[in-house]
């Protein structure tokens, strides 16, 4: 697997309508910065961590939570890691393999409206700052 001391489960929030079964690879845009090509599939081991994601996600279809497993190895999301903040609390990871989705989550932590304005704009403020970076 990796040298990440994270058994899981894991998992990706998206707004594309998957099924048991498909591979989510790398070579995306960025939902954060859409002029970037991403080298690596992103996910998390909190469920909400990854609706968090879902609802941030680009795109117009529903924000939805996925279980999935990695196909190869993985590190820690150094997006907000190590790099950028001591240790890994968000429990986020990144893979340049495929992830297979195993199941639909339904029972995660919707945000209100004014919480997903309030972390749009945070979002925003750290993207407008030049340290807010994607490490791709």
């Amino acid at each position: 697997m990796s040298d990440v001391l994270d058994e899981g489960p894991f998992f990706h929030g998206t707004k594309a309508d998957l099924r048991v079964g498909d591979l989510l690879t790398a070579g995306n845009r960025s939902n954060y910065r859409p002029e970037v090509v991403m080298n690596h599939i992103y996910f998390t081991a909190l469920v909400d961590g990854a609706g968090l994601a879902a609802e941030l996600a680009a795109g117009d279809g529903a924000p939805r939570v996925y279980a999935v497993e990695p196909t190869g190895a993985f590190e820690n999301d150094p997006n907000v890691t190590d790099k950028k903040f001591p240790g890994n609390p968000t429990r986020s990871y990144r893979s340049q393999h495929p992830l297979r989705v195993v199941d639909e989550v339904t029972d995660w932590t919707r945000l209100t409206p004014e919480a997903l304005q309030a972390w749009r704009d945070r979002l925003a403020a750290i993207l407008a700052d030049e340290r807010g970076e994607i490490i791709n």
